[in-house]
């Protein structure tokens, strides 16, 4: 591993919490969010007062002004709602750190909180698709429910291109569910296998129910800061010493190539600004919205050769005791999923650095990457964390 460019312009993680997670039926949103973020302000030895940076998304319209006036933050020096799906929140802390870095604020919270499951507004079809758009006009007549047909095109690409199997796919869902038989706040905790996975229901072939993720409420809150401001958190923070973002398409039809991401941009800027290379990360946070982002994450990111995603999860090297280990808080497919699961990587990826994962912890944990995913596989963005 190589000296980080970012030495002298040192930006920190010095908090993170979840919301209330799985089914919240006594709270609303924002009061879901407002406690994490008191929590992970707690954490860093700070209080809303303090806050002069918000980047929220998915709160109501102008997310970042409905946000920051409901906590009572008024006039922040730096606010961003901006759209990139479930990769949002690690774009957040890319922007955090960059306004951190410049001065144009000192205190940044992230975060996102979310009903999805209680409010059912997702279902084996999608989200509804607006009547006028693209989608609606050119691939939803046809059969393309979103996101999953999306995601089994891909996932078919990539057994049809590279021999992929379900076998191979379904060791992604059992590597998550064995991490979230560790995490008590995991919302699926019974044992799995490859042979109960590939049983299980088919839902847009090649994808079966395994191979997708929850619908749950959930959320988080993180808070980006200065080195000196770190100093005086309650608990140990962890360095950003990398980060980088990218996007491809909307519509599946401009998606240059069905089975490689924006992982491939967003991956590289962050691991070139950080300084490593994949044999230096020591725990993994993919987005797991299915098992087949994981697989085209791994390979984008350079843990593997394009193709080869397949192979290299077998045998178990995502789970506990793997090479590799992913997911390991049970991820999108067996822990929470609450329709943006960007903020949740970043939580499990500082808790990890810290040591505070219990059961679940991964021994002497240095270096960690959050990858977030948004859309169709349409938008990522990475984060590189250091202990």
């Amino acid at each position: 591993m190589t000296r980080n460019v970012w030495d002298k312009r040192a930006v920190h993680i010095a908090g993170v919490a979840e919301t209330a997670l799985g089914e919240v039926r006594d709270q609303t949103e924002l009061s879901m969010f407002a406690a994490a973020a008191r929590e992970a302000l707690g954490e860093a030895g700070l209080t809303l007062r303090d806050v002069d940076g918000v980047f929220v998304n998915y709160m109501g319209e102008e997310g970042s002004v409905q946000v920051a006036e409901y906590l009572g933050i008024t006039a922040p020096r730096y606010a961003d709602s901006t759209d990139l799906g479930g990769a949002a929140f690690e774009a957040f802390v890319h922007h955090a750190m960059l306004a951190v870095a410049e001065g144009r604020c000192e205190v940044a919270l992230i975060g996102y909180a979310s009903r999805q499951r209680t409010r059912r507004f997702r279902n084996m079809a999608g989200s509804p698709v607006d009547a006028d758009s693209l989608a609606a006009q050119f691939q939803s007549p046809y059969g393309l429910p979103a996101p999953i047909g999306h995601y089994a095109m891909m996932a078919a690409r990539h057994m049809h291109a590279y021999g992929t199997t379900p076998e191979q796919l379904a060791e992604v869902a059992v590597a998550a569910r064995a991490w979230a038989r560790l995490n008590p706040k995991a919302w699926s905790r019974d044992p799995l296998t490859v042979e109960q996975a590939l049983a299980s229901r088919m839902i847009s072939t090649p994808l079966r129910r395994s191979d997708c993720c929850l619908v749950t409420d959930g959320g988080g809150a993180i808070v980006v800061t200065t080195a000196e401001r770190a100093r005086d958190a309650a608990k140990p923070s962890v360095r950003v010493i990398g980060a980088g973002e990218s996007h491809t398409h909307w519509h599946l039809a401009s998606m240059p190539d069905l089975t490689v991401t924006a992982g491939a941009v967003s991956g590289r800027e962050a691991f070139a600004m950080a300084g490593i290379t994949a044999a230096d990360v020591d725990v993994l946070q993919p987005y797991d919205s299915f098992t087949i982002t994981v697989l085209l994450a791994l390979e984008d990111l350079g843990f593997c050769g394009k193709g080869e995603g397949g192979p290299f999860v077998s045998g178990g090297r995502l789970a506990p005791g793997g090479a590799l280990p992913a997911m390991t808080s049970g991820g999108g497919l067996s822990y929470n999923h609450p329709g943006a699961l960007g903020a949740l990587l970043l939580v499990e990826a500082v808790r990890q650095l810290r040591g505070e994962a219990g059961e679940r912890q991964v021994p002497d944990a240095r270096i960690a990457v959050a990858h977030g995913v948004g859309g169709f596989n349409s938008t990522a963005a990475t984060v590189v964390l250091a202990r």
